[in-house]
């Protein structure tokens, strides 16, 4: 396994979670590809998008069938460049995962996913991913804000 997908691994066992991460043949960097991969539907996929919101980075975690409202987020949001991203998580684009950054980050959930029992979510790279049950998801990040309207059909 990739030595990030393992570094993910092990951070989502310190948080709580058991749950397995698989590397897939395909590539997961987009939501239909990741959809695909696993056979499941688009909205299941968890979007873990890094923003920035007056001056800091923040995540939203959103559905896949969904586009983040950045407006949500305050009249500077926009999203974060690869570099951001990289330096507020240490994941690129593509393969962040929903929790166990680098440092901790504001963090707002989509509540549109809450449709699902079980969402799919990035581990460290495009072909890395883990199902999580939405609940235990939510359970290992407890400062996140579960938010409606931040999202909007894509």
């Amino acid at each position: 396994m990739h030595p990030t997908a393992l570094k993910v691994q092990r951070r989502l066992g310190e948080l709580g979670l058991d749950v397995e991460v698989r590397e897939l043949a395909d590539s997961t960097r987009t939501a239909q590809e990741a959809a695909a991969a696993v056979g499941c539907e688009v909205g299941q996929i968890v979007k873990s998008l890094v923003l920035v919101a007056g001056g800091e980075p923040a995540l939203c975690l959103c559905a896949g069938d969904r586009r983040v409202r950045l407006e949500w987020f305050g009249p500077d949001a926009r999203l974060a460049s690869a570099v951001e991203a990289r330096a507020a998580t240490g994941f690129a684009v593509g393969g962040v995962p929903p929790l166990g950054h680098d440092r901790p980050l504001r963090t707002v959930v989509d509540a549109s996913l809450s449709r699902f029992q079980t969402v799919w979510c990035a581990a460290g790279t495009p072909r890395a991913v883990f199902s999580v049950g939405l609940e235990a998801l939510l359970a290992a990040l407890p400062a996140a804000e579960l938010a409606e309207g931040v999202a909007a059909g894509a």
